[in-house]
Order: structure tokens, then sequence, then C-alpha cells
């Protein structure tokens, strides 16, 4: 064995005995196995072209339910605004502005048009979801329950987006507002960003797993988020802003789709995190072979993820060899066969 391979060995021997570190690697080799990359990407483009009806939806409501108050309304906008640091401030929310129409009808046609160019977001945060958890296609949500899905999704963010604008307004994160007064701030959005995280997972996640597999993602998301919040916001007040006063709208759009992208990132890897800690999927093989029970597991799983009728099944074949670890008694291998069954 060259030096190489031996290197590579004691590195996997290594991972595979440190609890964490083991978990870590499932993590990121389940990712990788799902394509997790190409699904941050979905979520970025639908989440990019979602983000604007969004944002309009939510200030035409405001000014409906505010009525004439514009300051009132103005300082919502900003607070809400605020939590995406690459459109708040001097970004979009100066060029926003809520629809107006004399016809009841036509502004209700408007705010329809709205929710339903929305939806985007919604319809591929369930696709992400059940190819992270690996759902058979035949066992997925039908397009009724997947509708209704982006419905509550948006009702989801929307709440987000409120609750973060009265928090804002009451916490004060801004300069001159006492330290305890900051972080306890900081832990509350923390916490509510959490929350929003578990919600927005038991929407876009299909019925058939269980809630408690979905709150250690929500936790790390929303630790996560609110980290992203706090170096989004510095990157951009003091590294960005001459950028954006030399490009101008380009260096904004770029910024978006990077900020977009980081969470999407960060979405998916949460995502995964309760797939590995639910179905125990580490520790997984660096070097291959030997194949571990995990990644018999997750060969499996891809495999019956491709199933689209309901008399199909999927039968695997079992590829071992001398240096794979025991199976306990389950049958699996990066080999399939698709069957159907008449």
């Amino acid at each position: 064995m060259n030096p190489l391979k031996r290197a590579l060995r004691f590195a996997d021997r290594t991972q595979r005995r440190i609890g964490p570190l083991a978990f870590g690697y499932g993590v990121v080799k389940k990712f990788s196995d799902d394509r997790g990359g190409m699904l941050a990407g979905l979520l970025t483009y639908y989440g990019f072209l979602s983000l604007f009806p969004l944002l309009l939806l939510m200030v035409t409501i405001l000014g409906i339910a505010v009525g004439g108050h514009a300051a009132l309304v103005k300082r919502i906008e900003h607070s809400a605004l605020s939590q995406f640091p690459v459109i708040g401030g001097a970004g979009l929310a100066g060029h926003l502005q809520a629809l107006h129409r004399n016809s009841g009808i036509a502004l209700g046609v408007a705010i329809f048009g709205l929710v339903w160019g929305s939806q985007g977001i919604g319809s591929t945060g369930q696709f992400v979801m059940a190819q992270v958890w690996n759902i058979p296609e035949v066992a997925r949500p039908g397009y009724l329950s997947r509708q209704a899905r982006n419905l509550l999704t948006i009702a989801t963010l929307g709440v987000f987006v409120l609750i973060g604008a009265a928090l804002a307004g009451i916490a004060g994160f801004g300069g001159g507002q006492p330290i305890p007064r900051r972080i306890g701030g900081g832990l509350l959005s923390t916490a509510i960003d959490i929350g929003v995280y578990a919600v927005a997972f038991r929407v876009l996640t299909p019925g058939q797993i269980p809630t408690p597999q979905l709150l250690p993602g929500a936790l790390f998301g929303g630790v996560a988020w609110s980290a992203l919040g706090v170096a989004g916001t510095f990157l951009v007040d003091h590294e960005l802003r001459n950028v954006s006063q030399v490009y101008g709208t380009f260096a904004l759009v770029l910024g978006l789709l990077w900020w977009i992208y980081l969470v999407a990132q960060v979405t998916v890897y949460a995502a995964e995190i309760n797939v590995v800690a639910a179905r125990n999927l580490w520790p997984r093989s660096l070097v291959q072979p030997p194949l571990t029970e995990a990644d018999r597991a997750v060969a499996e799983a891809l495999a019956k993820q491709a199933i689209r009728h309901p008399k199909a099944t999927v039968a695997t074949e079992a590829a071992t060899c001398a240096h794979d670890e025991p199976r306990s008694g389950r049958q699996s291998a990066p080999q399939a066969r698709l069957r159907r069954r008449h």
C-alpha cells in the first residue's frame, strides 16, 4: 500500500472513531450523495424569483392594514427588510411601492397574482425536502396538498417578517443601545429563527416524517441564520458599500444572489442533519472499500427513491467484500434493480 492510501486509511479510521467528527462527515457525505449543491442552486433560483413578489405583497398588505399612517408603514418596512442585509437599508427598501388600485377587484387580482408568482419557493422547498429524505416519488404529496403547503409556506414567511420587524423595533439593535439589551434581543431573535425553521421544515417535509426528527436541523438553521445576519450586516456596511456605489444595481443583484445561496446552503445542510441524526447514517467510509452500515443504508434509500409506480419495487443486490463491516442482517448495496409487480 502506497503512503497516500495508508494516510487515507488512517484518516478514515480516525474519523469513524470520533463521534462528532463521524457525524459531521456523515452530514457532508449525505449532502454530496443528494447533490446538495444542485438543490441549493434550485432554492437560490426560485428564492430570487419569489422574493420580489413576496416583498411587494408585504408592502401592499401593510399599506392596506395601516391605512394613511405612511410613517408607520415606512418604519415597519425598514425593520422587516433589515433582516435581509443585502436589500435592507438603502437597497430595495426605498424602491418598493405598494400596489394601489381604485377597483377592489383589480387589487384582489393583483394580490392573487403576487401570491401565485411567489409559490415557486414553496414548491422547490418541498422538492428539496423530499429529495433529502429520499422519499419515493410515489409516496410524495399530490398536487392539491403541495399547493396548500405552498400557501402555508408564504404565510410562515410573512409571520416571520412581521415578528422580526416587531422585534427589531422593540429590541433596538442599532448603535447607542445598552449592551444587555442588544444581547437579549439577539438571543430572542435567534430563538424566533429556530422556531421559524422548525415550522418551515414541518410544512415543507412530507407528513410521514415525525416532527421531533426535524428539530436538530431547525436548531442548527436558526443559529446559522442569526450568525449570517450579523456577518452579512457587517459585510454590507464595511465592505460592499463602495462596491455598490460603483456598480449600482449590478452589485445589488449579485449580492442578493450570493446571500440567498448562502441561506440555501445552510437550509440544505440543516435538513441533512435531520436525516443523518434520525436514521443514524454515520459513520460513513472515507475510502471504499470498506462499506459501513450507513453507506449501505444510504445506497438503499437512493435506490428506493426512484419508485414512481405503486406496484413497483426495488430489489437491491449486496456487493460485499472482505473489508466490509458486518451488515447486521441488512441487505443493501450500491447496485439496484427496479421490478414491477403484475
